[in-house]
């Protein structure tokens, strides 16, 4: 398990930790490395090191977000965790649950939404406030020992989220609550923890009431403005129950507005999963134009790319060949095409695509 944790962590490769030990630098004595994992998470004497802080841009360009980059040999541990934690929760997690999980993208979850906002008029834009660095390190306990008894994995989770964080100028934070984005095993973890605090709590309170949850960023689709009211306020209170806030000027009530919905409202798009919803003119089978509340790349996602696109300085390559040019770009290229205009969403990304240019 060790060997397969290594080498998924090498395929995703991602930067050093702490120790500035680069994937290339850890396969220098790869065998005698994993070998001493090994041992050490066997013994129960494997201790994780503290975390790099990370600051990177917010997509909103307002402040930064800090992510928390474990070491090579943390990310192969928890990556072995995962492995067999994962087959366990799987199952039970909930079908609108969307992130990080097998077999599941965000745009299986966009186009889901996409769906239900023609079915119903109004959305709640949920939109929680520091959930990775908020999340309760007890409720997350509670929950991984509802689905597994092997000691070592409660140990060893529990050392994870306690395990400080160190700052660029070399000051280490200890950390009481939230789990570091970065690390191999916080999704599963956040996924875990968002089930009984939302999904479960959803599918008991409002059975009727459909939403997609991708990880931390939820959209719930209600049938009437005062409906979106009650439901809103009823989460916020349950999110405050499990340690979590909801964002007061983030999360919004929207109107799905489209030709078979009159009247007006404040808000009349939101954005998910780089994606914004709103009223587009659209065309049907028969030629006939109508307003359409659908989704296309939203500006945001629009402008992270220019941004990368002008960093590329082109025009200043001149020493480059062709040949290297596409190996720089083909790959970042692969990824908006992959992501914008996938099979199965043709109709609604050609309108993403066209929003785009």
């Amino acid at each position: 398990m060790v060997w397969d944790a290594y080498n998924s962590v090498k395929a995703n490769r991602g930067a050093p930790g702490v120790d500035e030990q680069s994937i290339t630098e850890f396969e220098v004595d790869l065998k005698g490395n994993l070998y001493k994992l090994w041992n050490r998470l066997s013994s129960g004497s494997y201790f994780p090191a503290p975390v790099r802080a990370v600051a990177i841009p917010k997509k909103d360009g307002k402040g930064t977000r800090l992510l928390g980059v474990p070491t090579v040999i943390d990310r192969i541990a928890q990556t072995v965790a995962k492995m067999v934690l994962e087959p366990t929760v799987e199952p039970m997690f909930h079908p609108d649950s969307y992130g990080y999980r097998p077999g599941r993208s965000a745009l299986d979850a966009v186009d889901t939404c996409r769906r239900r906002c023609w079915k119903t008029s109004w959305v709640i834009d949920l939109d929680i406030r520091a959930f990775f660095d908020t999340v309760d390190h007890d409720l997350v306990m509670k929950a991984v020992a509802r689905h597994t008894d092997q000691r070592w994995i409660l140990l060893y989770v529990q050392r994870w989220l306690q395990a400080p964080m160190r700052h660029a100028d070399g000051s280490v934070a200890a950390r009481d609550r939230g789990t570091p984005q970065g690390s191999a095993i916080s999704p599963l973890l956040a996924n875990l923890f968002m089930h009984y605090a939302f999904d479960a709590w959803m599918g008991r309170t409002f059975p009727t009431v459909a939403f997609e949850r991708y990880c931390d960023d939820v959209v719930v689709h209600c049938t009437s403005q005062r409906q979106a009211l009650f439901v809103k306020d009823s989460i916020a209170r349950r999110l405050a129950e499990c340690g979590l806030e909801l964002h007061p000027d983030k999360t919004r009530i929207v109107y799905c507005k489209d030709s078979n919905r009159t009247g007006y409202h404040e808000r009349e798009q939101f954005d998910f999963l780089g994606y914004t919803f709103r009223p587009r003119l659209s065309v049907s089978k028969t030629g006939q134009r109508f307003v359409s509340f659908s989704p296309a790349v939203s500006r945001g996602a629009c402008k992270a790319m220019s941004t990368t696109i002008r960093a590329w300085r082109i025009n200043r390559r001149s020493d480059r060949t062709l040949e290297e040019f596409a190996a720089m770009i083909n790959p970042v290229v692969c990824g908006w095409v992959n992501y914008c205009v996938s099979r199965g969403h043709a109709r609604w990304e050609r309108r993403a695509v066209g929003s785009m240019t």
